[in-house]
């Protein structure tokens, strides 16, 4: 019979406490310590490059993009503070919590840019650069959102699978802008930015009432 360190269920109870061997454990903290360094630092650049191509562009849905990696190290940073302390499980509630707000608050600012848009008729520039940013994105989310799901699911963490979606999100959001760059881009469809751009609200509050709940499943 194995013995270990039991780690706490997931939020809502939607699965079974989980068992790792201390050893093992042990490994699984440090790996998601690094997972959530390299998405701190892959979205920190994916944001700057999104805002200023964005701001130049005067693309809602560029800067909703780059608001979103801003986001997306908002949680990573809450994961990195939950995974700090001695007792990760105990602030997993509110490492939760801070992720939705953080989706909440994306969608508030994007859902508004994105009327006041429709509204002007504000046509937005093309943006070569955005165009590379959302493919470059394609690539390299996908992979990561993968290792923190695997990884926080061995672990038994609510808050790693929630930020695995959190970056998963931008694997869908990539490709959507990459549609909607493109559309403006190639055919001068200019309501394509906007509509992009709700698209990426309507998701972050979807993604934000889940983890708010806690129904993130291990």
């Amino acid at each position: 019979m194995r013995t270990g360190v039991t780690s706490g269920e997931c939020s809502a109870g939607c699965c079974a406490p989980v068992t790792v061997a201390p050893d093992r454990r042990s490994l699984l903290v440090r790996r998601v310590r690094l997972l959530v360094a390299a998405t701190i630092t892959y979205n920190v650049v994916e944001a700057a490059v999104a805002l200023t191509a964005g701001t130049e562009a005067s693309s809602g849905a560029l800067v909703g993009f780059g608001l979103d990696s801003i986001v997306e190290v908002a949680s990573a940073v809450a994961v990195a503070w939950q995974f700090s302390g001695r007792d990760p499980e105990a602030r997993e509630r509110r490492a939760l919590r801070l992720i939705a707000l953080s989706f909440f608050a994306l969608a508030a600012y994007v859902t508004a840019e994105s009327v006041r848009t429709f509204f002007t008729a504000a046509a937005p520039e093309s943006s070569v650069t955005g165009v590379v940013l959302a493919a470059v994105s394609l690539v390299v989310m996908p992979a990561l959102s993968a290792a923190q799901r695997r990884t926080g699911r061995e672990l038994g963490s609510a808050s790693a699978v929630a930020d695995s979606r959190q970056t998963l999100l931008c694997t869908y959001l990539s490709a959507v802008l990459l549609a909607g760059l493109l559309l403006n881009a190639l055919w001068g469809w200019w309501w394509a930015d906007p509509l992009v751009a709700l698209a990426i609200a309507f998701v972050a509050v979807r993604e934000g009432r889940t983890a708010w709940r806690g129904e993130h499943c291990c």
